[in-house]
Order: C-alpha cells, then structure tokens, then sequence
C-alpha cells in the first residue's frame, strides 16, 4: 500500500495574508485528524523594477519598485476524505495563492 501525501504550495504578496491563510488550513487539517508537516517558508523571490521619472528630462533621475514573492510548502500525511472536504469548503482570501498536488 502507497503512502498518499498531499503537498500545497502557497504563494502571495502579502505575508499577513500568507500567514493567515496556513493558520486556517493547519487548524483544518488537525481537525480532521491528518498528520500535517510544515510550514515550510521558501526563500522570497525579490523582482526589482527600474522606471524613469521623466520621458523627456532628467534621464538620470528615476524609480525603483519591488514585488516580493513570499512562498511557503505545507505537507499532509495520509490524508482522510474529511481533509479533502475540509480543504475545499476553507474561504482563503483572494491575495493568496493555493497549488495542490
């Protein structure tokens, strides 16, 4: 017999949203009795953009903005179908990014 895993890689901008998001999936997975592993905090993927301030003058003068990618892997260990279902009812805010595989 197989050992089933579950693995959920979350992603979002907004690490208050991230953090809050494992909270509620944690919280369900317990609940429903599946061993959970994680979370697991990825490194952080920084995108840098460089815009100038001016089309005409000043080609010196510009701005720089940052996206920071914040990503975190939870694994579920011999999951049940209540963890399934748990899983699918959750309400995770529209800023957070769930894969499941």
């Amino acid at each position: 017999m197989k050992k089933q895993k579950i693995r959920l890689t979350l992603k979002s901008y907004d690490h208050q949203l991230l953090d809050n998001a494992v909270k509620q999936i944690v919280f369900a997975v317990r609940r429903t009795g599946s061993q959970i592993l994680g979370p697991v905090p990825l490194p952080n993927r920084k995108k840098i953009y460089t815009v100038l301030r001016s089309p005409h003058v000043d080609k010196k003068s510009r701005e720089q903005f940052q996206l920071v990618t914040h990503k975190r892997i939870l694994d579920i260990v011999s999951p049940v179908e209540q963890t399934m279902d748990a899983l699918m009812r959750l309400n995770i805010s529209a800023g957070v990014d769930v894969e499941i595989r």
